[in-house]
């Protein structure tokens, strides 16, 4: 790859974005680029904590397991983001599972440079306080869906949640840009499958709902957001 598209690859991630390009040349030394097709593990929950990642193309799951193997999925994220966001001073394992949902290319900094890079840098430290911030304040959130709302409401909140993180405008709805399944989305909030295949059957009823031929889900959020007051 030629220095010029990397340092545009670099450009894309937002944890980058305000540095000069004499920055971004100095850090585009430091990173590792991969390109990983769809399925493919980046790292497994346990493994040495060895690489930061960011994303410059492709979608990311982050998931967890426990004794029995049952998965919950922590988040999903898109171009632009970084992930772990736990762990990168410790010196610990990674936190979870990771496993591309779609091909795409990963920058891969190992977290001695990192850790050197934000010392060298006191903007990438606050930079990357605010996207901690941000991560506490959208756990919190989660928290209180689940405390507030019984299942049928986090299921409508799990969706409102989805549409604006992975939601492109496809007419009056927003159209979901990963296919989640029915399993996905229950290991998501902790409920089961059949009780998430009847919510969405009840939402689809109500107008709130559809699933393209191609199994991707169209929200309309208006529709969707009057189920929670009702």
């Amino acid at each position: 790859m030629e220095k010029h598209d990397s340092l545009e690859l670099l450009k894309k991630i937002s944890f980058f974005r305000d540095l000069e390009e004499n920055e971004l040349a100095k850090i585009n030394q430091l990173l590792i680029r991969r390109s990983l097709v769809e399925r493919m593990v980046v790292f497994m929950q346990g493994e040495p904590l060895e690489y930061v990642y960011f994303i410059a193309s492709g979608k990311v799951k982050i998931y967890r397991t426990d004794e029995h193997g049952r998965e919950q999925i922590v988040n999903v994220l898109e171009a632009g983001e970084m992930f772990p966001h736990v762990g990168i001073f410790r010196g610990v394992n990674y936190p979870a599972h990771s496993v591309m949902i779609e091909k795409g290319v990963l920058l891969a900094l190992p977290t001695a440079k990192l850790r050197a890079l934000l010392e060298q840098n006191p903007a990438l430290s606050l930079k990357l306080l605010s996207v901690m911030e941000g991560k506490i304040i959208e756990l919190q959130g989660r928290l209180e869906e689940m405390v507030m709302h019984d299942t049928f409401g986090r299921i409508v909140l799990l969706l409102i949640r989805l549409s604006r993180l992975h939601g492109v405008q496809d007419g009056d709805c927003i159209r979901l840009t990963v296919p989640f399944t029915n399993q996905e989305l229950a290991n998501m909030i902790g409920t089961s499958r059949e009780t998430v295949s009847r919510t969405l059957s009840q939402l689809k009823k109500a107008g709130a709902l559809e699933t393209t031929a191609d199994h991707y889900l169209l929200v309309n959020l208006d529709r969707l957001e009057k189920q929670l007051r009702i």
